[in-house]
């Protein structure tokens, strides 16, 4: 199931694209929509105990989108060991057409900063990742 957004009229600059910086706003949206769907929503991280900062971001423009496209976000575990995991984005307009791909890594960390054993803390978690992961990215 894809997350859906619409642009808004003040993401866009004075050439009535999406500002660029927006995309990003979008992946961490996204991702937090497929965090909620997969039962494991920020909420429940932080009351958990864990943090799980982003460590890199990226994001490749593919066309520009304009108030008031309808984008379609579908976010893909690519990689998933315990430690770091990987995520991957697509995004569509309404015509199906790719307008950004993106990735984005994060950790996990504990209320101290410290790393987390994923598989040994958390483990129902540690299942819920691994079951997600991209079968196609293996």
């Amino acid at each position: 199931m894809s997350y859906i957004h619409n642009v808004q009229y003040y993401e866009t600059d004075k050439m009535s694209i999406t500002h660029h910086s927006n995309y990003i706003r979008w992946m961490e949206e996204a991702r937090l929509d497929f965090l909620k769907r997969s039962g494991w929503d920020y909420a429940k991280l932080e009351d958990e105990g864990i943090i799980s900062p982003v460590l890199s971001v990226s994001c490749d423009y593919k066309k520009a989108t304009t108030y008031p496209d309808t984008i379609s976000i579908d976010v893909a575990v690519k990689e998933f060991k315990g430690v770091k995991l990987f995520l991957s984005y697509v995004m569509k307009n309404e015509e199906g057409t790719v307008v950004c791909t993106g990735t984005s890594s994060h950790c996990f960390l504990n209320a101290e900063g410290r790393p987390i054993s994923m598989k040994k803390d958390y483990p129902e978690f540690f299942e819920t990742l691994n079951d997600l992961i991209d079968k196609e990215s293996k």
